[in-house]
């Protein structure tokens, strides 16, 4: 390792180096600031020059001494300026010999040049340009160029509601209150499919490791602990570092898609007997020796697994814990994040446990191979599911609806022969033998076979277009199958009716295919775009219900089967709604006009779905998805609070209800 650290520190050392000198060797450094509100902003582009050279005015000095600074700015930032550029600093004069004694204008520590911009004709703009300057380094005149670029938005205004934003209302909760909250969160967070899918590889893992009560105690006290201080801390050092969507990224990039279809795959395959996952003995040695540390590490990673592969499910759970995060509350968000790992954490302990209590058991026969090769099928059914995701961000469509259930049938058609005894793997025993000496299959078998049987029978009208509302979360959205039903319809080609309202346009073509099903099987108009529904919703006299969601995002496919599929909502939303689906995970890349910077998500917003969830998290305090805000025509909250993740179907309706009261109410 010393081998490999060696000229690799050397080789970022020297990297340090030579870039720290060429900035040191530059004559003049420049930074760009912007500034301003409503539709007039300034650009501030501030010269620092290197002790002992001159930097030229950008004044010019005559035909006889061309050699004047000059800013100019691209065909697209020139309709946007304002008046002329000026310049700010402790000017100096002195003849120039070498220029015929013209009088020229310069500058030896640093000045400031300002341009007015004019955001009247839109929300936002790129300012490029590039400044081309002279400067005198001792008796040798130089000349350089220098890009800029500087991201201008008009920054949308809160809105205003009497009873307080959701973030508000989170701030003024009691610390006990967020402790009771996140840790509920937490333990629902436990039967989501990221979480729960991590229990086959901790029950593997810790049987091997678990040889006596005492050491499974020991070691499921690690595995907690661990879970609890990852979960704490990274997730909030990302959010500090990298904004409250840090998390919701990580789950929806489609490279950490594919190490966990990876990670996933190999687990399945060493279920099933192919290979036994072990570091390497010179590894193990090595630990071993610094006072049982190796045990103590391999733990930790297994538990820094379990978060990362998580993130994709208890990242909307605890959205609105980093918002505050990013706002400064410190206390609150460590709080809330405590206790979420907390409940995240107990039932794992459990798990941990398990395996102990099997050992002392003694032998059980080949019935806990038989588990472990039941849990190695499932894994590679669930590895399909990141393949799905990063197959859905990158738009590959190598993993469509139907290829999707096509392979699940097939992994669970397997299990079922499995479990009837009609496959053998490595480790396999023969079946148990009767008092006649004949291999029979007990009855525990015979039901998980039935039940792996009838999971496949369920599963094969899907092929065919049918909705599977069951499983929906985990399959890929219903647009991608390539035969459905003719009387499916998209929402590009339904429109809504009267005062002129258009149909969807905007990003129908990108979107559509992700379209839930539910929207479709009912003829929903849903828009993609928020200034689109906006002008539908202010034209129709409707609220406006503007649904955060994801194409990845599992709890919304949830909510979409079982309370959108509902006759009493669907009626709601398609009589008294305008539905936009805002979809915060796609990666649609925004002109570079409408590309500026977020505060609340700390970065350079360049695609639609950072677009909308910047809208999420400036306007409504939360990164969470599902997420549903109601709004009437002139953008102000229709209900003090969002709508989050609730499969209740009655409250869902009772919250609708109040929207269209309260928007009968308003003026």
């Amino acid at each position: 390792m010393l081998r490999i650290l060696k000229p690799l520190t050397a080789f970022c050392l020297g990297l340090f180096l030579v870039t720290a000198t060429a900035a040191q060797n530059k004559p003049v450094t420049f930074t760009i600031k912007k500034e301003g509100k409503g539709n007039e902003y300034v650009i501030t582009i501030t010269a620092n020059v290197k002790a002992g050279n001159k930097l030229y005015s950008i004044k010019p000095f005559g035909e006889a001494a061309p050699i004047n600074t000059q800013i100019t700015f691209d065909s697209v930032a020139k309709k946007l300026l304002k008046d002329s550029l000026t310049e700010t600093g402790k000017a100096q004069t002195e003849t120039d010999v070498t220029f015929g004694n013209t009088p020229v204008v310069f500058f030896t520590d640093s000045v400031t040049w300002q341009q007015k911009i004019d955001l009247t004709t839109t929300d936002s703009a790129v300012i490029k340009g590039t400044i081309a300057y002279f400067v005198k380094i001792g008796e040798e005149y130089n000349n350089f160029e220098e890009p800029f670029k500087a991201t201008i938005v008009k920054q949308a205004e809160p809105v205003i509601s009497t009873k307080g934003s959701l973030s508000d209302n989170l701030k003024n909760r009691s610390l006990f209150w967020i402790f009771l909250a996140a840790f509920g969160g937490g333990l629902l967070a436990v039967l989501t499919p990221c979480v729960f899918s991590m229990i086959p590889v901790t029950v593997s893992f810790f049987t091997k490791r678990s040889k006596t009560k005492q050491e499974g105690i020991k070691n499921a006290f690690y595995y907690s602990i661990s879970i609890i201080l990852i979960f704490t801390l990274l997730g909030l050092l990302i959010t500090l570092i990298f904004g409250p969507g840090a998390l919701n990224k990580l789950s929806t990039n489609w490279i950490a898609n594919l190490v966990f279809f990876a990670l996933f795959l190999i687990f399945g395959i060493s279920f099933l007997g192919a290979f036994e996952i072990a570091l390497p003995s010179s590894w193990t040695n090595k630990a071993s020796q610094k006072s049982g540390t190796g045990n103590f590490w391999g733990i930790f990673f297994m538990a820094l697994t379990l978060v990362l592969v998580s993130f994709s499910c208890t990242g909307p759970i605890i959205g609105n814990l980093l918002v505050l995060a990013s706002k400064g509350s410190f206390i609150g968000p460590m709080v809330g994040m405590f206790g979420f790992s907390l409940a995240l954490a107990l039932p794992f302990f459990l798990f941990a446990l398990f395996p102990g209590m099997l050992n002392s058991l003694g032998k059980a026969g080949g019935w806990l191979n038989a588990v472990k090769v039941t849990l190695g099928f499932l894994e590679l059914a669930l590895a399909l599911k990141f393949l799905s995701n990063a197959d859905l961000v990158k738009g590959w469509r190598l993993l469509d609806r139907e290829i999707f259930l096509a392979l699940w049938i097939a992994i669970f058609a397997l299990l079922g022969v499995y479990l009837l005894g009609k496959i053998k793997f490595h480790h396999d025993d023969e079946l148990p033998k009767n008092d006649f000496g004949v291999p029979y299959l007990s009855v525990k078998r015979l039901f998980f076979a039935i039940a792996s049987f009838s999971f496949v029978i369920y599963m094969i009208p899907g092929m065919w277009g049918a909705p599977l509302n069951g499983i929906s979360a985990f399959l890929p959205p219903y647009g991608t199958q390539d035969f459905l039903p003719a009387t499916c319809s998209s929402s590009g080609q339904t429109i809504h009716s009267g005062n002129g309202a258009k149909p969807p346009s905007k990003y129908v073509k990108e979107l559509g295919p992700y379209e839930p099903e539910i929207v479709r099987k009912y003829g929903l108009v849903a828009y993609f775009d928020y200034d689109e529904a906006i002008e539908a919703a202010r034209l129709l006299k409707k609220p406006l219900m503007l649904d955060f969601t994801g194409i990845n995002c599992i709890n919304c496919r949830k909510m979409e089967a079982q309370v959108w599929s509902s006759p009493e909502v669907m009626k709601r939303l398609k009589e008294d709604f305008v539905v936009v689906s805002l979809y915060t995970d796609v990666r649609i890349e925004l002109p570079e006009t409408e590309e500026f910077e977020s505060k609340e998500l700390g970065e350079n917003v360049n695609t639609v779905g950072e677009k909308f969830m910047h809208l999420q998290a400036s306007r409504y305090g939360s990164v969470s998805q599902p997420f549903y805000i109601f709004l009437d025509g002139k953008e102000e909250k229709l209900a003090a609070d969002g709508y989050g993740y609730d499969p209740n179907v009655s409250a869902f309706v009772k919250h609708l209800d109040n929207v269209i009261a309260e928007y009968k109410n308003r003026p």
